[in-house]
């Protein structure tokens, strides 16, 4: 939005103790936690900032929605998870938001239900969106610096994406079982990159190269090239699906397992346990079987992950008039 829009002024509400905050890319306004449970301060910032349009992303609370509704702004509430749809989908927030953008593909979210269309058909409101992902285009010459900084050649390697960030329930210690999952991997032989990871020491194997956290066009363009991508269950998963890519996707928090079921189930992606050994073996089975790798891509250029980029700026720029 903002290279379409040189006047477009962008303002973030964050956490001060999220990842993000240090280097968030827009100014930005750092509450003590998450926005969500500093509603006066939220308010305030609405009140003062007069926005066109605010986003409210798998968070809220009524008097934030109402202060934007108030200021005369377009909102738009994003929901990654049940309870949020719900509350989506409670009357008295329909009448505050003018869209309603679903973070997953609607076979992975799940489709409207029977109550869900009876209140869209009575509330008349709000636009409602299933964005399965959201990924930059295909950049050639951004793809090029990419394999030649790494000196990887398109086809021939294995990606594995930990994601993450900060560390979940359970699964704290995810980053260093997948770095055991690629050691054991390039150890097999073939060319294996690991982002986002912890230096190397003298374990790692020569054909193992590690990457600091990457910008989301980088790692788009490391998916596309690559041979076969291991990924988490969240956010990763869809890029890596929208870039047309088999995978293998290892639940690293609680609400990934059903996801990466629902992907399994349609012929999209191969399951493995948040184990090194399980990562190695999945990964193996599947680079050894090209013809099942050559269906899941087949299965996603039939059935593709939209890439929703395009209409998400375009339903920006409806709001901003």
């Amino acid at each position: 939005m903002a290279r379409r829009r040189a006047d477009l002024v962008i303002h973030f509400a964050l956490s001060r103790a999220a990842p993000q905050a240090a280097t968030a890319p827009f100014p930005a306004t750092l509450l003590p936690a998450s926005p969500t449970f500093h509603t006066r301060e939220v308010c305030a910032l609405i009140g003062d900032f007069r926005p066109d349009v605010v986003v409210f992303d798998n968070a809220g609370r009524t008097r934030q929605l109402r202060a934007a509704h108030a200021a005369g702004a377009r909102v738009i509430f994003v929901s990654s998870r049940p309870r949020q749809r719900r509350k989506a989908f409670r009357l008295r927030w329909m009448g505050l938001i003018d869209e309603h953008w679903i973070a997953w593909p609607e076979f992975m979210a799940g489709s409207l239900t029977p109550v869900e269309r009876l209140k869209l058909r009575l509330r008349r409101r709000p636009r409602l969106r299933f964005v399965d992902a959201i990924v930059p285009a295909a950049d050639p010459a951004l793809n090029a610096l990419c394999l030649g900084r790494l000196n990887l050649r398109a086809g021939e390697y294995v990606l594995l994406v930990p994601g993450g960030g900060t560390g979940h329930p359970g699964a704290a210690d995810a980053p260093a079982i997948v770095a055991g999952g690629a050691r054991a991997i390039a150890q097999r032989g073939y060319s294996t990159v690991l982002t986002g990871a912890a230096p190397g020491d003298d374990r790692d194997p020569p054909r193992l190269e590690r990457t600091a956290l990457l910008p989301l066009g980088e790692l788009c363009e490391l998916i596309r090239s690559a041979r076969l991508v291991v990924c988490n269950g969240g956010d990763t998963l869809l890029q890596t699906l929208a870039c047309g890519r088999a995978c293998v996707a290892v639940p690293i928090a609680g609400d990934q397992a059903h996801r990466i079921a629902r992907c399994v189930r349609a012929g999209l992606a191969l399951p493995a346990a948040l184990d090194a050994r399980s990562i190695e073996q999945t990964a193996v089975s599947l680079l050894e079987a090209e013809p099942l790798r050559g269906e899941i891509e087949q299965r996603l250029r039939r059935c593709p992950v939209r890439n929703c980029m395009d209409e998400v700026l375009a339903a920006l720029e409806a709001l901003l008039g």
